[in-house]
């Protein structure tokens, strides 16, 4: 690998605190825009002679591949911000990337679920052990017990919270206070926040710490919440696995992803009356304008509604 490169992603490791799935996909971003235009690997380090009829030879192939503007959006942005680590080193006097003309991402409404529908999800939880209990797919009835007390309180932890499965996995014993209904959650760029955890959480998380020391788990702070039957920290893979089983027993779609439950905390959030700042910390974003496609969500549910019960909406 080139020095350029690697201290590139050695700086978004220590200096931007990116996640490794982050640091890769800069890896992998830059190294596509040198396999299809430069016909080089990892090793180039000829970067001066990167000009920019060559970034827009990229943007070309990447449409002609069929990439989404939002992918092509995302590429480029690492090539920026690459060439702009190496002008900040002195290692280059331009960055041929910028003033490339602007590509406008077309912008999906995040999926939502309806509050019968996370109603639904909630009872399949503890009705999916018991049919695995009787039927022999789990162990025994009090490991099935256990996975259905573990994964009812992620579900209600996300939806109480607004939280990403990362962050859901990732939470400690000592980021949990029953008693005044909050959680430390640690986000991306490793920045925290206080989460609200509902009755119906509290509830459930209350009856997984009754169960969680029968696969030795502990109170000490440093550790996990979420634990697999082998007592150590649930991955956010296993519990999409368990995910998938759910929805098929409440018969509701399978693609649904723990993300739409935090897609669905913020837009029943906004139906009730919140405003767009307060749901802004609630999920941790650093941007207003990434809350405000929630708003959008409300506005289009509202319309639905509309055309449903107004006499003169037909």
């Amino acid at each position: 690998m080139s020095a350029a490169l690697d201290g590139f992603l050695q700086y978004l490791r220590v200096e931007r605190n990116a996640s490794s799935h982050t640091v890769e996909a800069y890896r992998s971003d830059i190294l596509e825009f040198l396999r299809r235009v430069m016909e080089a690997d990892e090793s180039f380090n000829a970067w001066s002679q990167v000009e920019r009829n060559q970034a827009r030879r990229f943007v070309s192939s990447l449409f002609e591949a069929g990439d989404s503007k939002r992918s092509i959006q995302r590429k480029l942005s690492a090539l920026r911000s690459f060439f702009r680590y190496m002008m900040r080193m002195e290692l280059l006097g331009d960055n041929p990337f910028l003033k490339l003309p602007p590509i406008k991402a077309d912008q999906p409404l995040p999926l939502v679920m309806s509050i019968n529908q996370i109603d639904l999800l909630t009872k399949a939880v503890g009705e999916y052990w018991e049919m695995a209990a009787a039927n022999g797919i789990s162990k025994s009835d009090e490991a099935a017990e256990f996975a259905a007390a573990r994964d009812l309180a992620m579900v209600e932890v996300i939806y109480s919270g607004g939280l990403r499965i990362s962050e859901t996995t990732g939470l400690d014993m000592g980021d949990i206070d029953l008693i005044g209904g909050i959680a430390r959650v640690r986000g991306k760029g490793k920045k925290e926040r206080i989460a609200v955890l509902g009755r119906p959480s509290q509830k459930a998380l209350r009856n997984y710490f009754k169960l969680r020391s029968t696969v030795g788990g502990g109170r000490a702070p440093g550790s996990p919440v979420f634990l697999n039957k082998f007592g150590k920290r649930l991955t956010p893979r296993s519990f999409q696995r368990n995910l998938k089983n759910y929805l098929i027993a409440a018969n509701l779609p399978p693609d649904l992803t723990p993300h739409k439950l935090r897609h669905s905390f913020a837009t029943h959030l906004l139906d009730a009356g919140a405003d767009l700042r307060s749901v802004q910390e609630m999920l941790g974003h650093e941007n207003l304008s990434t809350t405000q496609i929630y708003t959008h969500v409300s506005a289009e549910r509202m319309k639905e509604v509309y055309k449903e019960a107004h006499p003169r909406a037909k």
